[in-house]
């Protein structure tokens, strides 16, 4: 059966999943609430939505909710959703699911652990995104052959959870489960450092490197692979800092202790202790084949 489906958010996630939906043939119709209006017109003129309504009409017209916003308003829109779907059953309507695609977990949950209708929500986070933002950068296949996080999915029921499993596994993704406690605490450690590390780098290049010919005249393979998250949107990352801050703040204690290490031998001349430390560091070539 063919869903509708309400995408909250119409940027490169909201996007990329539209396309991927509509690809499967999972959705033949997608609802886009955005409350930038050129995000909506964008996303239609893409054919990336069928139609732009609000929130309380999007979720009255779909079967399921996809919330695509930045992690901070995901938390203020899912109780609303919840609501919304809680006054509609009332009125007779049909089971409603809603599912957020958020990159941290634990707040968000946090944020509707006691909602009566919290069986109906499940938390996900998609492994899959760029450094660019808005719905022209929506990618085709996006999330084909990457990793889903579902979280917590003991407290969705059993046909929300299935439901958004296989919408998952529709537009490409292994889904893996994991609670959102320790979700938050990996996460930070093997993506949210990488933007950090990319935002401080950048920042230091631009300050001590005023010439700009110099940098594009030096800059090989390594310094760009490393500087491309910095151009990640900062609407968008701000929020998901600060709500993982906990874990955050102790990996970057732990990535400046690696740090003053490096610096304490390069000082010290010491190329004996820059080797052991760099081959240990090869130890991830295993890991990341």
């Amino acid at each position: 059966m063919s869903r509708v489906v309400c995408i909250v958010g119409m940027g490169l996630i909201g996007g990329s999943i539209a396309m991927a939906l509509k690809e499967s043939g999972y959705s033949s119709h997608i609802i886009c609430v955005d409350k930038n209006e050129e995000h909506s017109q964008t996303a239609i003129k893409m054919g990336l939505a069928n139609e732009s309504l609000s929130l309380e009409e999007g979720v009255k017209r779909a079967n399921l909710i996809l919330l695509c916003t930045p992690v901070d308003t995901i938390c203020n829109l899912l109780p609303q959703v919840l609501d919304h779907i809680k006054r509609m059953q009332k009125q007779g309507a049909r089971h409603k699911i809603v599912a957020d695609m958020g990159s941290t977990k634990w707040k968000i949950a946090k944020s509707v652990k006691e909602h009566s209708m919290r069986k109906f929500y499940v938390a996900v986070h998609p492994i899959a995104g760029t450094e660019y933002s808005g719905p022209q950068a929506a990618i085709n296949g996006l999330f084909r052959d990457k990793n889903a996080i579902l979280c917590d999915g003991n407290l969705s029921n059993s046909i929300a959870r299935n439901e958004v499993w296989q919408m998952l596994e529709t537009i490409g993704m292994t889904v893996s489960e994991m609670d959102s406690c320790n979700h938050d605490l990996h996460v930070a450690y093997v993506s949210h450092i990488s933007h950090i590390t990319s935002f401080s780098l950048a920042l230091s290049v631009l300050e001590k490197e005023k010439n700009e010919q110099n940098i594009l005249t030096l800059a090989a393979s390594g310094f760009e692979s490393t500087v491309r998250l910095a151009k990640s949107n900062a609407q968008t990352w701000a929020p998901i800092l600060t709500q993982n801050g906990e874990f955050i703040t102790q990996v970057i204690d732990s990535y400046i202790e690696k740090m003053t290490l490096f610096k304490r031998h390069i000082e010290q001349n010491n190329s004996a202790a820059l080797i052991e430390m760099m081959q240990s560091a090869n130890a991830i070539t295993k890991i990341l084949k």
